[in-house]
């Protein structure tokens, strides 16, 4: 790749495709794409010098990423195919590959730490980069999320180390070159890729296999390596817990040592085991853990996984990216824990007719928790509807009656009409987009 000038990317928009594409603009190439729709993450990547169209025309690619010898095409398992721009790409024999395969040949060349996990996985990536890179290690980060310390998706520090997601979707991971690897979870997902569970299983089976070094597991998953969790008898375990004024402070037990009073300025007992992984995967590739204890203290959150958008004694607006079951369980634990007693009003956009189908009865459930539920219409991402599947059709399955349909155009009239204590919306579609709508309306 080293060769190659012109990078050109079909999704460009996309979280790890945009992390790629600011990796290649620093290495000095030309990068340019296609994508959908304009977001506030396509505006950043052209206030950075990148040249991105929102319509699937051959006409709109730039001269120079049509030279067949000198530009590879990267794209994403998310776009259709039938997109007029990539089929072009790939009938006229230019050099086309997906954004695991180039992450896989970045990962061959340098050493590299992994996180996988159906859950876990962006929060955990963003918590070990930062650790990292505070401890004064020269790493590249390749993030599944936007970092609120760096307000970017890549982080770059050096050439030494690399910090990298493993997305199990569509198998993806397979193509990387761990040498630490974590798994923070194997619940069952994309069941529209792997047909069933044990399938999914048998994916993060083999990837756990490709760790050259070191493999840690959270405790109870059906993988053989060091083990972490919280109060328990894993290897690297978290103990004597205490939340401080919105913090937790804790010990964490590895099988050196007892490290004392540690920081986490995040909620929930899902981000503290995401934090236990991130510290140990750092330990184990040799990072001091006084430099690491005062990185963790320092380490303020991802964009959408339980962020706060307005935090007043008399209302809280909580944004995040949660978009299964157990994410949406960890999710209402952790409002609970921090918000204790207060009204919940939850806004839902499902993701994905698919999983919506799979997983229904377990949203309802997960839902059913909350004080009032709303529900958006379902975001399709990659998919055409599935007859029967709807927003209704979940709602229907919900056994809370405060609950409702609505659309985004009545959706802050509504919230405001309800008037609720504590106002949480999730979703990995485009709800994101309506937060600072959201917020405006009611400051």
């Amino acid at each position: 790749m080293k060769d190659i000038q012109n990078y050109y990317f079909v999704g460009i928009g996309g979280i790890g495709m945009s992390a790629l594409a600011r990796y290649f603009k620093f290495l000095g190439k030309n990068v340019s794409g296609y994508d959908k729709t304009e977001t506030e993450l396509t505006k950043a990547l052209i206030s950075e010098g990148i040249t991105i169209h929102y319509i699937d025309d051959i006409a709109s690619i730039n001269k120079p990423y049509l030279d067949v010898e000198d530009t590879i095409v990267v794209y994403t398992p998310a776009v259709p195919k039938d997109h007029k721009e990539l089929n072009y790409f790939i009938d006229n024999g230019f050099d086309v590959r997906k954004r695991a395969e180039i992450l896989g040949d970045i990962t061959a060349s340098i050493y590299t730490l992994a996180v996988a996990g159906t859950h876990g996985k962006t929060t955990t990536t963003t918590i070990l980069a930062h650790l990292l890179k505070e401890s004064g290690e020269p790493v590249t980060a390749f993030l599944g999320g936007i970092s609120e310390n760096y307000k970017s998706n890549l982080i770059l520090q050096g050439n030494k180390v690399a910090v990298v997601e493993a997305d199990e979707f569509d198998r993806s991971f397979l193509r990387l070159s761990p040498d630490i690897v974590a798994v923070t979870s194997m619940d069952a997902d994309h069941l529209d890729i792997y047909g069933q569970a044990d399938e999914l299983t048998k994916s993060f089976e083999e990837f756990a296999h490709k760790a050259a070094d070191h493999l840690l597991v959270k405790n109870g998953l059906p993988l053989s390596g060091k083990t972490f969790g919280i109060e328990d008898d894993s290897d690297y375990c978290a103990v004597n817990i205490r939340i401080e004024k919105g913090a937790y402070i804790f010990d964490l037990r590895t099988p050196e040592e007892l490290i004392r009073d540690l920081h986490l300025n995040l909620p929930g007992r899902h981000n503290l085991l995401n934090a236990i992984t991130a510290f140990a995967m750092a330990l184990l590739y040799g990072s001091p853990t006084k430099l690491l204890a005062k990185a963790l203290s320092s380490f303020t959150g991802v964009e959408r996984r339980f962020s706060y958008v307005i935090k007043s004694d008399d209302f809280i607006f909580i944004d995040d990216y949660a978009h299964h079951p157990t994410e949406i369980e960890s999710l209402y634990k952790a409002v609970r824990e921090m918000h204790p007693g207060k009204k919940i009003l939850a806004v839902f956009q499902p993701h994905l007719f698919s999983r919506t189908r799979d997983f229904g009865d377990e949203f309802a459930k997960s839902l059913d928790d909350f004080d009032q539920i709303l529900l958006l219409d379902i975001y399709p991402a990659r998919e055409i509807p599935i007859a029967g599947i709807d927003s209704q059709w979940l709602l229907d399955k919900l056994s809370n009656t405060n609950k409702d349909l609505i659309s985004k155009e009545n959706l802050i009239e509504r919230i405001k009409k309800e008037k609720p204590e504590v106002l949480v919306t999730i979703g990995a579609g485009d709800i994101g987009a309506e937060v600072n709508r959201i917020k405006e309306a009611i400051v």
